[in-house]
């Protein structure tokens, strides 16, 4: 049986908070709402748009999330457009993908991004064909929902038991154990450990190389 390394994109793979914030602005403002501050926008990312539009303004409605989720779209695509995309990757990422891969891991994405967005970040990075997997918000429930990390599994021809998740949010976490996974927190991201732990993290990395003495210990497969 295959093992399999799962990651969160945002805020796991790549630093896009401040992005991720100013087409949040943006797209808030088009609408004269008040915009959330940096923290709560952080407190969204990894959940698909609707969903993140319906824990920022839950007095909205669900047509309202939607139309507020496609005018994000549109704001992302302007800054793309304009250059002023910033989605660095966290230093000590590279270097974990060579470890994992070279101990035979086969490795995948799960993320709340687009198809689209998420081509774009991996394609920049040039770590676009080292995923044997690419799950999106496009054609899966929002996280803490199991089906994006199943449907990686099935791809790789991995076992839960093989499995890990990697990812930097209490959904990340949520969503490995609704698979049967084992959750690893990439504490350099935008929730705090604690939370991560309560979620059910079997342990949290303060950087990505320490993962690797995590999961020897705790991943069978």
């Amino acid at each position: 049986m295959n093992r399999l390394a799962i990651f969160d994109c945002d805020g796991t793979l790549v630093d896009s908070g401040a992005t991720i914030h100013a087409a949040l602005k943006a797209s808030f403002e088009q609408n004269g709402l008040e915009v959330p501050p940096p923290s709560d926008s952080r407190r969204v990312i990894g959940l698909s748009l609707t969903e993140a539009m319906a824990a920022l303004l839950p007095g909205e409605s669900t047509k309202r999330h939607a139309a507020l989720a496609e005018d994000y779209k549109c704001a992302f695509m302007a800054l793309r457009q304009a250059g002023q995309v910033g989605e660095p990757l966290f230093q000590g990422v590279i270097e974990l993908l060579d470890a994992l891969e070279h101990d035979g891991w086969l490795l995948a994405v799960a993320t709340g991004k687009s198809d689209r967005g998420l081509k774009h970040c991996l394609e920049r990075h040039d770590i676009h064909a080292r995923f044997v997997s690419l799950q999106t918000a496009d054609r899966h429930p929002s996280k803490p929902h199991p089906s994006m990390v199943e449907q990686a599994m099935a791809d790789a021809g991995a076992s839960p038991q093989a499995t890990i998740v990697v990812g930097d949010t209490s959904y990340d976490m949520a969503m490995a154990v609704n698979a049967g996974a084992t959750g690893i927190g990439a504490g350099w991201g935008y929730h705090e450990a604690e939370e991560l732990l309560d979620a059910g993290a079997a342990a949290v990395a303060e950087q990505p190389l320490q993962i690797l003495s995590l999961i020897r210990v705790r991943v069978h497969g």
